[in-house]
């Protein structure tokens, strides 16, 4: 099994920036893609980013690409999503994710993480 464990959420004001950090334990070796979904209140979750094993691709979702910035460190297990120039819609709770494929296109999400809540106030 393989355990992951979000931090890093916070409150934060219009414009501002956060980074969340997700480490994983366990049975790392079986993971390849990592990334990040969210979830606001009374929405489904959605994807928000995600990339590759060597971290040579990465996606974003349309709504964060320019403002978020996904990156990992292997050697840490550790994924992390720098979150700048944040918006009141960014306010969800954010959900580390890894699959076993290293397609990161594609990405759906074996292991999950519990989340953690990143509100934005305007």
């Amino acid at each position: 099994q393989v355990q992951l464990v979000e931090s890093g959420g916070g409150l934060v004001q219009a414009g501002g920036s956060l980074r969340l950090s997700c480490a994983a334990s366990g049975r790392t070796f079986s993971i390849a893609a990592m990334g990040w979904f969210r979830q606001a209140p009374g929405k489904e979750r959605e994807f928000v980013s995600a990339i590759n094993l060597s971290g040579s691709s990465t996606y974003y979702a349309d709504s964060v690409k320019g403002r978020f910035t996904i990156s990992r460190d292997n050697a840490k297990n550790t994924v992390y999503l720098q979150l700048n120039s944040l918006k009141p819609v960014d306010t969800a709770v954010y959900f580390c994710a890894a699959d076993r494929a290293n397609s990161a296109a594609t990405m759906v999400g074996v292991y999950w993480g519990r989340g953690t809540q990143v509100t934005v106030s305007s």
